[in-house]
């Protein structure tokens, strides 16, 4: 191929990409809201349709955006609050995160009703390989900064890694891992349906380094009802081989995760079993890090430094003669080489470090100032067996049923369970809000907030996706009740599956979105469900002819 046919032909692939498009769902996905903002305002001005056809039958935007903003407008008609400052513009921010998702919805709807089907596939082939990329290049970054091939094993730096490193590995968003697992669980699902085989394994590899125990698990409960319901035997065999790079992670990789799962299967099933003493290695008081020592301890270490330090002054006072002085063998490596000496594994550098961050201490001080209405702290939930998720929801289910007046229509938006509540408390848990107009329900602090700083100001074991309350179900039973929750399934799940004859990968990208909204308040996270609605959208304009 000469040089002109090989410039005709990128200039065609670039020509075949839906560039405004493309823009706005990496601007989107971003974790700043400022940026989210100029992604619509741009993609509006760049392609400026205002039609969003809302109609009660065949509606060309899910009905359940326009009905839970209404459902919010009546709670706060009906509960006292419309006079109180600081709730209307909580309200405000809410019923702003709403109105993002349905101007997100009318633009990727646009962008796939005004392109050929080839085109928009092109659109998301690039930007997965964009944030595959970006992906790299910050395990890269954290393989230069250690010096290890593989940091999931690296306990330097005080295990700034080691477990965590999937924590680092955010993608194009910049925003939480869990994101980046989504959208890589998205492209590993719609190419492997398209047996487009080369690509789920490279984007299988960038999920398995975010690490993200909890996507892995929905991704193979996925793939389970797609290997006994819907594929062919190639597409089986590729889920096999999937399932053999998730067990090589697990075994080899990370084996700390490994344990990690076990350890929160077993706080679910209340089966925790007495594992059999291990001999280890003593550590001695003086290679102890002071960090995990207690007061007596670190006087202890203090006095057994000095001793070692006398008796060192002392013995290096006393001239031995040269032929005396025995010198240790030297140890020799399996290939003859004198081996190296290393820093021991239990001194202080290789463990982690037990400090309070400075967001710990701030959400320490303000427990410590709201002590008398809460009641999970200092304590821990007496239900130590089940995660803080599950705790969250059986909170939600208690309050209801203790509360018949609110099962309807909830208890009112950022009154319970949602990133609103959580943002508007002025305390940076998601995302900055003015601290003089700072708003906490007194259910929401009484009941998930209690429950969240019961984990979160405690060790970082406990800082997992297990133990937030972060849930869309949660969030819309809570706040919004079960007209909220019947509004969901049937106008939103429901505006994809009333076609469902129509959807082959648009199938499996549904079921893993069902479980993947467990997770995190999605709607207000404004970042993977555009995907998720752009593939669903993309899938049903390729096998029907979609009504404007």
């Amino acid at each position: 191929m000469n040089i002109a046919a090989f410039t005709s032909k990128l200039r065609d692939q670039v020509r075949s990409i839906d560039w405004r498009l493309l823009f706005f769902l990496l601007l989107f996905v971003n974790v700043k809201l400022a940026v989210k903002l100029v992604a619509i305002l741009l993609i509006f001005i760049l392609r400026p349709q205002f039609k969003f056809g809302f109609r009660l039958i065949v509606s060309r935007i899910p009905l359940f955006y326009p009905l839970v903003i209404l459902i919010a407008l009546l709670n706060l008609l009906f509960s006292g609050l419309i006079m109180n400052i600081n709730y209307d513009l909580a309200f405000i921010t809410g019923i702003f995160f709403w109105i993002m998702c349905i101007l997100a919805f009318h633009q990727v709807r646009l962008a796939v009703e005004k392109n050929e089907p080839a085109v928009v596939h092109r659109t998301l082939l690039v930007f997965f390989a964009i944030n595959a990329i970006v992906s790299l290049c910050i395990y890269a970054g954290i393989v230069w900064e250690t010096g290890a091939i593989n940091p999931y094993r690296y306990q330097g730096n005080f295990q700034k890694y080691f477990i965590n490193t999937g924590d680092y590995i955010k993608g194009i968003s910049f925003d939480t891992s869990t994101t980046n697992a989504v959208l890589n669980a998205f492209a590993v699902i719609y190419f492997l349906v398209r047996n487009e085989f080369w690509k789920v394994i490279c984007f299988m590899a960038i999920l398995l380094l975010c690490g993200s125990n909890m996507i892995n698990i929905l991704l193979s409960a996925v793939f389970l009802f797609l290997f006994l319901f819907r594929s062919s035997k190639v597409q089986k065999s590729m889920m096999v081989i999937c399932w053999m790079m998730m067990a090589v992670f697990l075994v080899k990789i990370s084996p700390q995760n490994n344990q990690y799962i076990l350890e929160t299967w077993q706080r679910i099933t209340g089966n925790t079993r007495i594992s059999k003493p291990v001999i280890t290695h003593v550590i001695p008081i003086t290679e102890k890090p002071d960090s995990i020592l207690n007061a007596s301890e670190r006087k202890q270490k203090i006095a057994q430094l000095y001793i070692d330090s006398i008796t060192k002054a002392e013995f290096n006072s006393v001239v031995v003669p040269t032929a005396l002085v025995k010198l240790p063998d030297t140890v020799l490596t399996n290939t003859g080489k004198p081996e190296i000496p290393h820093a021991s594994i239990h001194t202080a550098p290789f463990q982690h470090k037990w400090d309070t961050t400075q967001l710990q201490k701030k959400l320490l001080r303000f427990a410590d100032s709201e002590r008398n209405s809460m009641t999970a702290l200092p304590v821990m939930p007496k239900q130590k067996n089940l995660p803080g998720k599950l705790i969250a929801m059986e909170q939600t289910i208690l309050y209801l049923r203790s509360h018949p007046s609110h099962l309807l229509t909830g208890t009112g938006m950022g009154n319970f369970s949602s990133k609103l509540a959580f943002r508007t408390t002025g305390l940076m848990l998601s995302g900055g809000y003015p601290v003089n107009h700072s708003y906490i329900s007194d259910l929401f602090r009484d009941n998930h907030l209690d429950l969240y700083l019961s984990y979160f100001v405690r060790s970082d074991k406990l800082h997992s996706l297990t133990n937030s309350p972060n849930s869309v179900y949660d969030q819309l039973l809570a706040e919004y009740g079960l007209l909220g929750l019947l509004s969901f399934l049937l106008f939103y799940l429901g505006f994809f599956l009333r076609r469902y004859r129509s959807l082959t990968y648009g199938i499996p990208v549904l079921l893993l979105m069902g479980g993947v909204f467990f997770t995190d308040y999605w709607f207000e996270q404004l970042s993977v469900l555009v995907i998720f609605e752009l593939i669903v959208l993309l899938n049903l304009k390729e096998t029907e002819s979609i009504k404007g």
